[in-house]
């Protein structure tokens, strides 16, 4: 049985792991179709955050990302052995709405992602160097929760301080494309290069 070593399997959780408060969710429990309010959103940005400030320092940095992940990989290492094995590292990913979770997923064994992630650095990257605006490699509660109201505003799209199921998924699809539109542009830049050898 494959083993794969606790760096590799961290760096893929990190990577795997998205806040839904940025997404503007509905609460537990109220279905996929409730509406959000910007109160509600905010109140579960700000219990978020308090759950993500492991070291209750009053900022998310690495000091807490190294903590969360080393919870969630002692969670999913059922047989404390120090490494998760292809069974494992597949329970313990969480499912995602619209992606179905491959029994047989594993691991990046260099700890990258394949589909054009970028160790860290692609979406969720993206989203924390914008939250962190005094540039000082944290993310206080302020600005996670200004980052967080800015999403909130954006998926608003009639501007009714609700975000409704339907403009998430607009909000979900605008991403996408943007996504892949940015995707197809660093595929073009990266070939650009090699013509003509």
């Amino acid at each position: 049985m494959a083993k794969f070593n606790r760096t590799a399997a961290l760096t893929a959780l990190a990577l795997a792991a998205i806040p839904a408060a940025l997404m503007a969710q509905p609460a537990p429990g109220s279905g996929p179709q409730a509406s959000v309010t910007k109160a509600d959103a905010q109140a579960r940005a700000a219990d978020m955050f308090a759950k993500m400030d492991v070291n209750k320092d009053g900022k998310l940095d690495q000091a807490d990302r190294a903590a969360r992940q080393a919870e969630h990989f002692n969670r999913m290492d059922t047989d404390k052995d120090g490494k998760l094995s292809q069974e494992e590292f597949a329970a313990g990913r969480p499912k995602r709405e619209g992606m179905a979770r491959r029994p047989n997923a594993a691991p990046p064994i260099d700890g990258k992602m394949r589909r054009g992630g970028r160790g860290g650095h692609g979406a969720m990257g993206m989203m924390a160097r914008m939250a962190d605006t005094n540039k000082d490699n944290a993310i206080s509660r302020d600005e996670f929760l200004a980052a967080h109201g800015k999403h909130f505003e954006m998926m608003d799209a009639n501007k009714d301080g609700t975000v409704t199921a339907a403009e998430r998924q607009g909000a979900r699809a605008k991403m996408r494309e943007h996504m892949k539109a940015m995707r197809s542009a660093g595929d073009k830049a990266g070939h650009e290069g090699h013509e003509g050898h």
